[in-house]
């Protein structure tokens, strides 16, 4: 499976980066619990421990990371942490994609006491903030992290849309450029009139050379610019339909 990361960019209005670079301080963001808002919403109280194995229905799985990415949220706007906020869960994204994790975390079998242990020392590594690392204690003691990644889709456009950002995810057999990276950002919002993007990379060797564009919600749209495509569409255009031959 292609290795997902975050490109090291995000593309901004002008008006917005030449706030950011004049050197004003931003207001000191409030505190606000993640717990707290979670304890408000009756979809996110404290469920009895699954037994591993127990199969969530997917619909159930996706309303449930859609309450807590909405919860999530309403923390970071109260905090005024938005931007912090989804870079953690990008974080919390990559070390969730390996299912052992989630494994751990969802077996009831091992003490808790290992779990906070293990939530520390993420917490430590990746520099993620209070109310991200509360956030994991809640999603644990729900027994709820096999939906992690879901929860950082949901989140992730809760964030798009209230910041009018657009996300590209370009997958290519080597690193991009930055500028690269930055030119295929100019195109993206240009086509889509996006106030922001924020690019995505992932590599693919079979892809031999050049790269792909997706965007759109789920990725629906596609910009294919690799020499796969056009070695697919040589093939197909050389293929014959099949003839009987008289005996």
């Amino acid at each position: 499976m292609a290795a997902l990361r975050l490109a090291s960019f995000t593309l901004r209005p002008a008006a917005a980066a030449a706030s950011a670079s004049s050197g004003a301080t931003p207001a000191a963001p409030r505190s606000a619990s993640f717990a707290r808002v979670a304890r408000g919403l009756p979809s996110l109280r404290l469920a009895p421990p699954r037994r591993r194995g127990d199969l969530v229905k997917p619909r159930a799985a996706e309303a449930a990371a859609e309450s807590y990415a909405s919860a999530l949220s309403e923390v970071a706007v109260e905090n005024g942490t938005l931007e912090q906020t989804v870079s953690d869960l990008e974080k919390l994204e990559k070390i969730f994609a390996d299912e052992t994790v989630a494994e751990f975390f969802d077996n009831p079998t091992v003490p808790r006491e290992e779990k906070t242990q293990l939530i520390d020392e993420i917490a430590k590594s990746y520099e993620l903030q209070p109310h991200v690392v509360n956030f994991l204690n809640v999603v644990v003691d729900n027994f709820r992290a096999t939906i992690v990644p879901q929860i950082v889709v949901e989140f992730e456009n809760v964030y798009n849309s209230l910041t009018g950002t657009e996300v590209a995810t370009v997958t290519s057999v080597v690193q991009l450029e930055s500028q690269d990276l930055a030119q295929i950002a100019q195109h993206v919002q240009k086509m889509t009139g996006a106030k922001n993007v924020r690019v995505k990379t992932q590599l693919d060797p079979e892809l031999i050379a050049g790269f792909t564009v997706q965007y759109g919600r789920d990725g629906s749209n596609l910009i294919d610019m690799s020499v796969r495509k056009q070695i697919d569409e040589i093939t197909s255009e050389f293929e014959l339909p099949d003839v009987p031959l008289g005996v």
